[in-house]
């Protein structure tokens, strides 16, 4: 794919952009390098400075930002409105703790003194994704830059002017030039970056496959990599639920994001009690969801991002039928809309050997299963190769106990949508990846954490 804006609620390239050549790729790698050396040095005072100032102007133009979101991969503008709130939160929220993130911790040993110091590595590639343009950049750079890092940002090939505009709000804002740049690249480029001396460490939010030729390249170059890759995260409701709340969470952990959120709730396991009730509601709900431009407030659902995704997600829906699963609402894109427009979909009764129940659908599509108890719904929660975050609803604190020790994933939330938060840990297990992003977690990723011993 090249390197453009297309409009996914009509189809309209609206703006189209050259890679980079390589020559300006090692121009910007030694800029990087340069910046580094002097930019570690300043003080924490100074970053949070500037950090807080990229705050202020996330906030001053959130309005800007949103719109250039929703043009360029379809979100709802007043969700991309709350992705630029929330990208000014994490910039506060780091140069606000990044020095006591990063103070020494003493130890008591042999030594007269001993202690851990934390350090930053130097320049850190961020392979970044399509469905939150700014939120998955800001994640990553506002602790990198808090530690002393540098950032290059190779974003994904249909956002290009998110990622340029990024890069220039970091510059408004106060960094040294260099500290935060942005790489106009194919994936083609990556390994070779990867493989670069001045290259410390990557990270990567997208695909299994993008995430596996990551870590394959960074293990050859022996370089440290945080992977936050999909999930097919299971919401469990219980027969002591709060079932009103649980249906309305449920409906929209599902289609945050147009659907396309590797976090969002995606299989929906009822016990036996609650089931009728629950599907016949979560169906309602499917079905006055509003379907339409993404820039009109009372739009609830707008296009997915690309023409690919929408086929991709329904021969997914198709396939599920065809194996012999039941169709309850939706299971179509909307051909009499331009864009890449789909309808909320409900499937259930879903064979023990389709190919769906390891599936993650990227898109407003639900999979609904019954179970007849806790240890059934554990049982299937965990059956599956993603370990991302996982959902229960229950007022029963034995089986809350239950779900958090026994669900295999990187969260587990009780009776409440499933959300990263600066203050606590992001990442998963099995096939979702490795590592941790936000929180304290999130900014000693990055940095040598130094033993220091001295008699």
């Amino acid at each position: 794919m090249g390197i453009s804006t297309i409009n996914p609620a009509t189809g309209e390239t609206l703006k189209t952009f050259e890679p980079i050549a390589d020559e300006a790729i090692e121009a910007k790698l030694a800029l990087a390098q340069q910046a580094f050396n002097k930019y570690r040095h300043q003080p924490f005072e100074q970053r949070a400075i500037w950090m807080q100032t990229t705050a202020d102007i996330l906030e001053r133009d959130r309005e800007i930002f949103a719109q250039m979101m929703t043009l360029e991969m379809g979100k709802t503008l007043k969700s991309a409105i709350g992705e630029v709130e929330k990208c000014a939160l994490v910039c506060r929220f780091y140069a606000k703790n990044a020095a006591q993130f990063m103070a020494d911790v003493p130890a008591t040993t042999d030594a007269s003194s001993s202690f851990v110091r934390y350090q930053p590595l130097g320049a850190i590639l961020a392979v970044m994704p399509w469905n939150f343009p700014f939120w998955q950049v800001f994640r990553f750079a506002a602790p990198a830059l808090m530690a002393g890092n540098v950032g290059l940002l190779k974003h994904a090939s249909n956002v290009p002017q998110c990622a340029l505009k990024i890069q220039e709000i970091f510059a408004e804002a106060g960094f040294p030039e260099g500290v935060f740049q942005t790489l106009l690249v194919g994936a083609d480029k990556v390994a070779k970056i990867v493989a670069d001396d001045r290259v410390k460490a990557a990270t990567l939010t997208g695909s299994e496959p993008a995430g596996e030729s990551l870590a394959a390249n960074a293990g050859k170059n022996l370089k440290k990599v945080v992977l936050e890759l999909g999930g097919s995260d299971p919401f469990i409701v219980m027969s002591s639920a709060d079932l009103p709340a649980a249906l309305s969470t449920a409906v929209t952990s599902r289609m945050l994001n147009n659907g396309q959120t590797c976090v969002a709730a995606k299989r929906f396991i009822l016990v036996e009690e609650i089931a009728d009730e629950f599907i016949k509601g979560f169906v309602k709900k499917f079905e006055e969801l509003k379907v339409g431009d993404p820039m009109l407030p009372e739009t609830d659902i707008g296009p997915l991002a690309t023409p690919t995704i929408l086929k991709e997600l329904d021969n997914q829906v198709q396939a599920c039928i065809q194996s012999g699963a039941k169709l309850l609402t939706g299971g179509r894109a909307l051909s009499e809309k331009a864009g890449n427009f789909y309808l909320p979909t409900i499937l259930t009764d879903i064979p023990l050997d389709a190919a769906a129940r390891q599936q993650e659908f990227f898109g407003p599509v639900a999979l609904v299963f019954r179970v007849a108890d806790i240890d059934e719904a554990i049982e299937l929660a965990n059956n599956t190769s993603f370990g991302l975050a996982a959902t229960a609803w229950t007022t029963v604190s034995s089986e809350g106990d239950r779900f958090i020790s026994e669900l295999e994933a990187g969260a587990v939330f009780i009776n409440g949508l499933v959300k990263s938060d600066p203050r606590l840990p992001f990442g998963g297990i099995k096939r979702s990846g490795y590592g941790r992003e936000l929180s304290i977690q999130g900014i000693h990723e990055f940095v040598n954490i130094k033993t220091v011993w001295v008699k």
